[in-house]
């Protein structure tokens, strides 16, 4: 099969378009023929090499996938070749007390498509078979690709860590990437007023159309000031954090007191400045979150399928054309979602 492969990491540069064998699948899984595969910021980073994470090499990345299964396992009985599927991006061990209380993405066997086993980025990808979601009729094979990392982590934050109530302001950073535009229907979804972030006038006006209520551009070194501002100097109620060190201590400044900042990431660096005098004085909760759990997709996937909320693809490139999807990833230039086809 046609696959893009890494042997080393490193830059873009070090994706290869080839031909390589055909995964081989075990009782328990399937195997699909990728129809579209959308890029996260982790197969960024698990190209460049994660601290302490160990890649077999050569290694395929791609987290998000849709496709048909070709496929099932002799344990899977529930999925029919010809089925059109996408795929939960989240791989556990299924037994161990997380697992079984329904928590699998705190598995400590936990894993991503696309992480430490072979992806999306090929004409074929081997998955769990538990990892198996029908795909709504009416979603095309780009949006059903872009949807489920994004989803299943932006739902995990908002409404299971976060637990964000009608009427709360919601404060949604970088929300021209994947989980920004996703993060901003969910919070509408619960009921919140939205205060969108982004970079750039264009990006900005997408994220309203998108049903953000305001927007404020967090290169300006006083976005926390206006933030503040825009919830008549209370601040808001939750920060949906992700971008990490560039702005971070400003999500601090603009939380109200008992205000929760969840944050699922560090695009922009790791180590972020923490005035600590706030977190007490103020009475903040901070709140990390990874990923989620299959059940909380399939529990937003009910809102997918009538249309409350939908993915935002940015554009689709042929699977070939990988590194230059990377390289437009790096350089922020997307709004929502790049897709890959093979």
């Amino acid at each position: 099969m046609k696959a893009v492969i890494f042997n080393e990491h490193g830059g873009p540069e070090v994706l290869q378009y080839r031909e390589v064998e055909e995964p081989r699948i075990k009782a328990n899984e399937v195997l699909v023929e990728v129809r579209a595969c959308a890029l996260n910021h982790l197969d960024v980073w698990v190209r460049q090499g994660l601290p302490g994470i160990k890649i077999p090499l050569p290694h395929i990345l791609g987290n998000d996938i849709a496709g048909v299964v070709r496929e099932a396992g002799e344990l899977v009985t529930w999925v029919q070749t010809g089925d059109e599927v996408m795929l939960q991006p989240g791989v556990s061990c299924g037994h161990c007390v997380n697992c079984l209380r329904g928590q699998d993405n705190l598995c400590p066997e936990y894993d991503i498509l696309g992480q430490k086993r072979d992806g999306g980025y090929a004409e074929l990808v081997a998955a769990p078979g538990i990892n198996v979601i029908p795909k709504p009729k009416g979603l095309s094979w780009e949006s059903a690709a872009a949807l489920p990392l994004v989803t299943v982590t932006a739902w995990h934050m908002l409404v299971t860590r976060a637990r964000v109530q009608p009427g709360e302001d919601v404060l949604i950073h970088a929300a021209g990437s994947g989980v920004g535009s996703i993060g901003i229907q969910v919070a509408k979804l619960r009921g919140a007023r939205v205060i969108a972030t982004a970079g750039s006038d264009q990006k900005l006006e997408k994220a309203r159309e998108l049903g953000a209520d305001e927007i404020v551009n967090y290169t300006r070194e006083d976005w926390p000031k206006e933030v503040r501002r825009l919830t008549a100097k209370r601040g808001c109620d939750v920060v949906f954090e992700h971008t990490g060190a560039e702005t971070w201590p400003g999500s601090i400044l603009a939380l109200a007191q008992n205000g929760r900042l969840v944050t699922c990431g560090a695009t922009s660096g790791y180590d972020a400045r923490t005035d600590i005098r706030h977190v007490f004085f103020r009475h903040l909760t901070l709140l990390g979150s990874m990923m989620g759990s299959k059940a909380e997709l399939l529990d937003a996937m009910k809102f997918i399928e009538r249309g409350a909320i939908s993915a935002v693809v940015d554009r689709t490139l042929p699977l070939k054309d990988a590194r230059r999807a990377h390289e437009l990833m790096e350089d922020r230039a997307q709004f929502g979602k790049l897709v890959l086809i093979p």
